[in-house]
């Protein structure tokens, strides 16, 4: 057993699971801020309805993405001491400030929504929503910067073998940082739009809970059109930088061996480690190097241009980026003709989109975990960019039994949290479908018993 293969797959699994939730949190927390404004603004009661219905399925989200992540942050005393001992004069600034600036409002004004709610006015509702939208959207901000970090790191200097933090501006908005955070957050816009539509989708298979499924679905459908368009654009601008900071991620990504100017760009193939070739490759000339540097005879650098030991996993970063697409380009085409059936009047109706968009509501989901997956793997070996390694980044006084040992807790838990998150979310779904058929089946029956005019 090894000690750093059994610590990157504990953090691995840990992560894997906490980031199913922060990117559907973000990404409801906004449509409900969005709900609550159109409540406010005009009293319909079904907004009232629609912004409790979501809300509760936030609070569940939430609380376990809470629990789920207070678990990787621990493991970088139990598991990573050497890389917390280099890092941590600056990885704690942004943790920090993401406990007081992010974390706290978000939780406070959540707090509110949960036990005050009818108490307050409409507008104080709309207050509170929008700032645990801010709150989630600013506690990804930090966290980006860490990570970001990492990546391409910048404001320190190594003093006694510590990476010693000189420029807190410099660190924060490091080169990789807007375009990384610009792409997440997209991301979860994506991934909360599009779980609202599968909800609602279901609801509207069902024919039960019309009431708020259709202005859900609706709101959802255009949150979702425009996120998938500005991923395009933020995409583009992310990949750019991989380029510039990252070449050899980018080659990983790509599948490419050789240094070439205008570099086409990879659709498929079959990347082999071992002869440093990707078999039955096939791509647009030039294609690469346009999207790049906006010149199709641009140089781009090739895998071969690094050190054996200083390349990604290849195979793995490939594949990862390559799914990663094919499920954002599906995501994309989703909304392109959901937003075509809206305008049609048909987007209610029509049961192939609504049955797609009911088994598609976790796929963002998926494209978020494989973009992580090949941000991460194509940064190896490095654990900090060009400065330390992943090896050397351990706890030299942890036996790999241990780490064994924990890992399979880890799972044990996070497997029971996984069932109780579908557990909850399936009891809530289906208490709301009740709820609001019992609730049309009395307004209809009250409309037929009272006669126009009874009441005079």
């Amino acid at each position: 057993m090894d000690a750093v293969i059994l610590s990157r797959l504990q953090f691995g699994m840990t992560a894997f699971f906490h980031f199913l939730f922060p990117p559907l949190s973000i990404g409801l927390a906004t449509i409900i801020a969005v709900i609550e404004l159109l409540y406010w603004r005009t009293g319909k009661k079904v907004y009232d309805e629609m912004a409790r219905f979501w809300f509760r399925l936030f609070a569940i989200t939430f609380a376990v993405g809470v629990a789920s992540g207070i678990t990787m942050e621990f493991q970088f005393g139990t598991n990573w001491s050497q890389y917390s001992r280099f890092v941590g004069d600056i990885f704690g600034a942004p943790l920090a400030a993401e406990g007081v600036f992010a974390f706290f409002l978000e939780s406070t004004f959540m707090g509110l929504l949960l036990f005050g709610r009818d108490r307050i006015s409409k507008a104080m509702r709309f207050t509170a929503s929008l700032f645990v939208a801010l709150g989630s959207t600013l506690s990804a901000f930090w966290i980006i910067v860490a990570n970001s970090w990492q990546q391409t790191p910048t404001g320190f200097k190594i003093e006694g073998g510590r990476a010693i933090l000189t420029d807190f501006f410099g660190a924060v908005f490091n080169p990789s940082t807007v375009p990384r955070y610009l792409h997440t957050v997209t991301g979860a816009y994506i991934t909360g739009a599009f779980f609202v539509i599968g909800i609602s989708a279901y609801f509207l298979l069902k024919n039960g809970n019309v009431r708020i499924a259709k202005p859900s679905l609706k709101i959802a459908l255009i949150f979702a059109f425009v996120a998938v368009l500005a991923q395009i654009v933020v995409g583009d601008l992310h990949a750019r930088q991989v380029a510039v900071t990252q070449p050899a991620k980018l080659a990983a990504f790509e599948g490419m061996w050789e240094t070439k100017t205008g570099a086409e760009l990879n659709l498929i193939g079959i990347p082999d480690p071992n002869k440093e070739e990707t078999r039955l490759s096939v791509g647009i000339p030039g294609m690469l190097s346009w999207l790049i540097y906006g010149d199709t005879t641009a140089e781009i650098k090739g895998l071969k241009q690094f050190s054996p030991d200083e390349r990604p996993p290849v195979v793995a970063t490939y594949w990862s980026y390559r799914i990663m697409l094919i499920m954002a380009g599906w995501l994309t085409l989703l909304a392109l003709l959901g937003m075509y059936l809206l305008v049609k009047g048909k987007v209610y109706t029509n049961k192939l989109f609504l049955t797609s968009a009911l088994y598609s509501m976790l796929i963002p989901l998926l494209t978020n975990e494989f973009g992580w997956f090949a941000a991460e793997i194509g940064r190896q070996p490095w654990i900090v960019q060009g400065l330390m390694k992943t090896s050397a980044a351990v706890s030299p006084v942890v036996p790999p039994i241990q780490i064994l040992f924990s890992l399979i807790i880890f799972f044990v838990i996070y497997s029971g949290l996984a069932v109780a998150v579908v557990h909850l979310f399936r009891r809530e779904v289906r208490r709301t479908l009740t709820e609001n058929a019992v609730n049309e089946a009395m307004d209809t029956a009250g409309k037929v018993a009272v006669p126009t005019g009874i009441s005079s």
